[in-house]
């Protein structure tokens, strides 16, 4: 996936569950789902502005 996609990073929430972030419109927004690779869904979580993203309230909340 990194090779596709050079802006998405893994980060692990509180719950311990890995997300997927990526980087939208340069580095003014965050995408943040959840990918299940085995039923290749993917689950759009969270649309954050980047200020958003910075405070991390988000993490507590997956």
């Amino acid at each position: 996936m990194r090779a596709c996609y050079g802006s998405a990073d893994v980060v692990h929430v509180r719950s311990g569950k890995p997300v997927i972030v990526f980087n939208v419109c340069g580095n003014t927004y965050r995408l943040i789902v959840a990918m299940h690779f085995n039923s290749q869904m993917v689950y759009p979580l969270r649309f954050l502005a980047h200020a958003e993203y910075d405070r991390d309230d988000w993490k507590d909340e997956l």
